[in-house]
């Protein structure tokens, strides 16, 4: 019998189906993952299972252990929720209370569901947490989220999930935020704790690498509807489904122009980016120390090539991309075209132009008050100011349409604000506004990692056609080895803020020297 049969799901707002009959069934103790991409209903559909999605209408029937879980009260439902079905939100810095310590939001659980008393609470707190595998437990059960690596909160949330060994635990993007080393970490972990307790996982995810290594079997779906399902090996190995080949298919193409040995457009040498810190006690007072963020960085990049930086979070990767940029003071030498940052902000504001930055998560470095006229065009303001309104949205439009973004597409593309578009589309105006002040060097922060497979191939596609016809050079910050192997000429492979190991891409990540490389390397297989 089925832990969980779910018959002809259909969710709807506002009388409009987002979810469109989908049915699946879970047996005790499988590993089933829902797959595709944003938007294609995967989220919406666990969470409604527990009529967790205000205003959503619901139909159909969702069996668990012999009682539909549509059908049931709140009442009811309060019961179920936590004990036997508990859930991992995809983001533990937003889901979990940062007034609370994680200690005392876990030990919630076992006061509520399971009526220990507050001292009982606080120590099977503390017994879980170190179930996940986090140091120091009980001191950590005394801190705040935000005192917490992701890594950590991550293992906080699943620990708050597991506390009443519930029967069928919902994940959703488990590990989209984290580095590939803790995303292994997390992966085995859940398996683990899914063979001890004996539990099934509904995994929720787009990342089909870790489907493979995870999940028993798969759904996959697209625009509501569950296109593909079946044993993980069979749906990989020999999909049926246009839509799922289309998935499998998504993975980074390299199409890049050859190495060359052009004289450096950006050149370090010996870069330390340090920290001034507090020593405790009265020592304090007459002796400051400091934190070593990046340690003796020296590296070029040549015009119409690639720079990849890959490391963990805290390793310094986004140090040394705040260094080049000019906005983090340092000790060494970055040269740009010859030209070095000043104190003087007038002095800086060539080099400003020359070097531009995409962020990680556009909808968060994209003014959600600013159309996509006034956004792209910003940057004429201030390099180029001699330009009226007309040739200033010229100009606007043409940097739209260099990264396939035109009026046809989208009907009053200019005067639309960022939340009109879709994540891809918003990298896409991200992109552009970098661009519109013609500059020779991109520092990409993390460009695709909150992306889709196949929007993530469409905008690495993008980035190096641009790379070809421009000749721009790319500083590439990524924890992504496949983004790496597809885009990068060079890496720079930092731990702790040292370079450990550097070189041709694929010299260094076919043939790892270090054994930090080869940790990383193994993690992203």
């Amino acid at each position: 019998m089925s832990l969980l049969d779910v018959q002809n799901l259909t969710v709807g707002f506002g009388g409009k189906p987002v979810v469109d009959g989908i049915s699946f069934q879970i047996q005790p103790g499988e590993k089933f993952a829902l797959v595709g991409e944003s938007g294609s209903g995967k989220t919406i559909s666990a969470l409604s299972l527990l009529r967790l999605v205000a205003d959503a209408q619901t139909t159909g029937r969702a069996l668990f252990g012999g009682q539909d879980l549509l059908a049931l009260t709140e009442h009811q439902l309060r019961g179920i929720r936590g004990q036997d079905i508990a859930m991992i939100f995809q983001e533990p810095m937003t889901a979990l209370n940062p007034l609370f310590t994680v200690g005392r939001q876990i030990a919630e659980v076992f006061e509520l569901k399971q009526g220990l008393t507050q001292q009982q609470s606080a120590q099977a707190a503390i017994e879980i947490i170190a179930s996940t595998g986090i140091a120091e437990p009980a001191r950590r059960a005394n801190s705040y989220p935000h005192q917490l690596s992701g890594g950590q909160r991550q293992r906080a949330m699943i620990a708050m999930a597991l506390a009443c060994k519930p029967k069928l635990l919902l994940a959703d993007e488990p590990t989209t935020a984290l580095d590939v080393t803790v995303r292994s970490q997390i992966l085995a972990l859940l398996s683990d704790l899914q063979r001890q307790h004996g539990m099934a996982v509904l995994l929720i995810t787009h990342d089909l690498h870790l489907v493979r290594r995870f999940a028993d079997r798969v759904a996959v779906m697209e625009n509501g509807c569950i296109v593909e399902t079946g044993a993980v090996a069979t749906v990989f190995g020999d999909p049926q489904h246009a839509y799922t080949r289309k998935l499998i298919d998504s993975k980074p193409v390299r199409d890049v122009v050859a190495e060359h040995t052009d004289a450096p457009l950006l050149q370090a040498q010996g870069l330390r980016v340090a920290y001034p810190t507090a020593q405790p006690g009265i020592k304090g007072w007459f002796q400051k120390s400091e934190f070593v963020a990046l340690q003796d960085a020296s590296f070029s990049i040549p015009p119409g090539q690639t720079l990849g930086v890959v490391g963990e979070s805290g390793s310094g990767k986004s140090t040394l991309a705040l260094a080049v940029l000019g906005l983090q003071a340092y000790s060494g030498v970055v040269q740009l075209g010859g030209q070095t940052w000043s104190r003087d902000s007038a002095r800086n504001k060539s080099l400003r132009a020359a070097v531009q930055v995409v962020f990680q998560d556009p909808f968060s470095s994209l003014s959600p008050r600013m159309t996509v006229e006034e956004i792209v065009g910003e940057g004429l303001l201030v390099h180029a100011p001699q330009h009226g309104a007309a040739e200033r949205q010229r100009q606007v439009i043409q940097a739209l349409l260099d990264v396939g973004m035109s009026e046809q597409q989208f009907p009053g593309l200019l005067q639309r604000y960022p939340h009109a578009f879709s994540g891809g589309q918003r990298q896409r105006l991200a992109i552009a506004r970098a661009l519109i002040v013609q500059p020779q060097l991109l520092v990409l922060d993390e460009p695709t990692s909150a992306l889709d497979v196949t929007i993530q191939k469409q905008v690495l596609q993008l980035l190096q056609r641009l790379q070809r016809e421009r000749g721009l050079a790319y500083l590439l910050i990524t924890h992504d080895m496949e983004v790496v192997r597809a885009m990068a000429h060079q890496v720079l492979v930092v731990q702790n803020g040292d370079i450990v190991e550097s070189g041709p891409v694929h010299a260094v990540l076919d043939a790892p020297q270090h054994a930090y490389t080869r940790t990383l390397v193994s993690a992203s297989a």
